[in-house]
């Protein structure tokens, strides 16, 4: 079965696309042990979400390269607009302290935040080195801000899907048409 950080490490992948990487680098970059990357790769290779790739005659054995494994962009997609917010379904909680995320985080924060009353918080997974108070709500992986900050471009992928595993009606429909735009210009450079 899946688990939340599977998706968490599938969208670092999406960013990641052709170049090069190991299982070491890609832990330290998720914040994320070995062990549970490779257990997370593990189950997306089963689910299909991510494909071996074999290159001209050579087949690379997993675990020894791990820039073989790719997203499978096609099946990510429909997850992501038809299950993940239903299987890993975020509900707002109490007020803390952390980093924005969802509608309040880039890049939906320039096209939602006209649409929202000031007096509303907005959602922030909890971190003590946050700079926004708001509604806390449970990221993917609880590492997530940590790999976050490193990485814009993983940052905005995970904000998309917080929007469409925890937002209205509305907010899910421009964030399933932000990440299609953002995966399919991935998928492309591939």
């Amino acid at each position: 079965m899946l688990k939340p950080q599977d998706i968490y490490v599938l969208l670092k992948l999406v960013v990641v696309g052709e170049r090069p990487w190991t299982y070491a680098d890609l832990a330290v970059a998720l914040a994320i042990s070995p062990s549970q990357l490779h257990a997370a790769i593990g189950r997306s290779l089963g689910a299909g979400l991510a494909i071996k790739k074999v290159e001209r005659g050579l087949s690379h054995v997993s675990g020894k390269h791990g820039g073989s494994i790719v997203v499978h962009h096609r099946n990510l997609e429909e997850f992501l607009v038809h299950g993940v917010r239903y299987a890993f379904w975020a509900k707002p909680g109490e007020m803390t302290r952390g980093m924005v995320t969802a509608y309040a985080a880039p890049p939906l924060d320039n096209i939602i935040a006209s649409q929202w009353s000031p007096e509303e918080p907005p959602l922030v997974w909890p971190d003590p080195e946050g700079e926004a108070r708001g509604l806390a709500l449970s990221p993917l992986y609880k590492q997530a801000p940590k790999a976050a900050r490193h990485d814009q471009e993983f940052y905005q992928l995970l904000a998309l899907v917080d929007a469409i595993r925890s937002g209205r009606a509305r907010e899910r429909k421009i964030a399933i048409d932000e990440l299609l735009i953002r995966l399919n210009e991935y998928a492309s450079s591939f």
